[in-house]
């Protein structure tokens, strides 16, 4: 009697050997399938493919230049509790990275240095920022860079949103038609 119940239990077990040898070989396809993505996200954030997917412009600020780029062409996404944000990418030229202690970028003329936006992290050369987008924001808003210097001198440069993030516009456009 206690044969025939291991001979069943040992059926049993190499069934479920077998679906684990299959299941390990798909777990092992996952990685392969997902590389690419993965390759090419990697490029975009480490800046392998330049700044963006779209290259904005380039402008002087006072003595320095600053070369802003939208990181992804898509609208804001909504980031939970703290709304919709579109995420930009920016470089300083190489002579002036020295120079500027800190970059700050705002949806609208900022009224004061504490009210300069949000800051840019990352290396001079490849900054970030990701900028909280108001659902009630106006069609004909600017994109605002500031640019403080170690001396305490600001500079300002200004893009129009509509030349910086088209994708943004049409965002707008569809909430405010809600």
């Amino acid at each position: 009697m206690s044969n025939a119940t291991t001979k069943k239990g040992r059926k049993t077990d190499s069934r479920w050997f077998r679906w684990r040898f299959h299941l390990s070989g798909l777990l092992m396809l996952i990685p392969l399938v997902l590389a690419p993505f993965y390759i090419e996200l990697m490029s975009v954030f480490g800046g392998a493919s330049g700044l963006g997917a779209r290259h904005i412009g380039t402008q002087a600020a006072g003595p320095w230049q600053i070369t802003l780029a939208e990181q992804f062409e898509q609208a804001p996404k909504l980031d939970g509790p703290a709304g919709y944000m579109k995420t930009f990418n920016a470089a300083l030229c190489q002579t002036c990275a020295e120079q500027v202690k800190a970059v700050y970028l705002r949806l609208g003329k900022p009224r004061s240095l504490r009210t300069a936006g949000v800051i840019g992290f990352g290396s001079p050369y490849h900054m970030s920022f990701s900028m909280p987008v108001p659902e009630n924001t106006a069609l004909d808003a600017e994109l605002w860079l500031t640019l403080e210097g170690w001396d305490g001198s600001l500079q300002q440069v200004q893009w129009p949103l509509r030349q910086a993030s088209p994708a943004t516009i049409e965002f707008l456009q569809q909430q405010q038609e809600l």
